[in-house]
């Protein structure tokens, strides 16, 4: 399945695909750590047994002394859009938030996938603004939208409970 989303640009959809990569990413991956370290990780995102696509997390320094999680998401065609990528992020967020000390998570999406800035908003995410320029897509630079959610944001969730809903409003 993840490499459907390395060779398949319809696995994707056309605000997430960047041209073809590398196979020996995920792969190389799964050989030196599983995917897991503490860097960054991909975990699946399922329904019983039937894989939707991955998360993903990587720590990035918006600070000189601190840093947080970014996160991404990727979904087959048939598991958007009946709300698994709100789920999904939503329970990523409360596993990076337990299991770490950062207190800030934060994710980025081209400025025209309406239904990625509206998952991450129903998660809990809040907008910060306009990335000018930030990516380069089929042949051009594009602008993105960046969100964030710090631990603050988070009312009431015991660290070891990941299903708790989020503040009034936000989930």
């Amino acid at each position: 399945m993840l490499e459907r989303f390395t060779l398949e640009p319809e696995a994707t959809g056309p605000l997430e695909w960047y041209g073809w990569r590398g196979l020996d990413r995920f792969r190389r991956g799964w050989t030196e750590d599983r995917l897991l370290n503490d860097e960054r990780g991909v975990l699946m995102v399922v329904k019983g047994a039937a894989p939707l696509g991955f998360v993903s997390w990587r720590r990035a320094w918006p600070a000189t002394l601190s840093y947080c999680w970014e996160i991404g998401i990727a979904l087959l065609p048939e598991a958007r859009g009946k709300g698994h990528g709100t789920q999904a992020q939503r329970l990523l967020v409360r596993y990076l938030f337990a299991h770490s000390t950062i207190n800030r998570v934060q994710a980025a999406t081209n400025i025209d996938n309406l239904a990625e800035q509206h998952a991450l908003e129903k998660a809990g995410f809040t907008r910060e603004g306009i990335l000018r320029g930030i990516g380069f897509q089929n042949g051009r630079w594009r602008d993105g939208v960046l969100y964030s959610i710090v631990r603050d944001d988070i009312i009431g969730a015991a660290p070891s409970d990941p299903t708790a809903s989020t503040e009034a409003g936000k989930a």
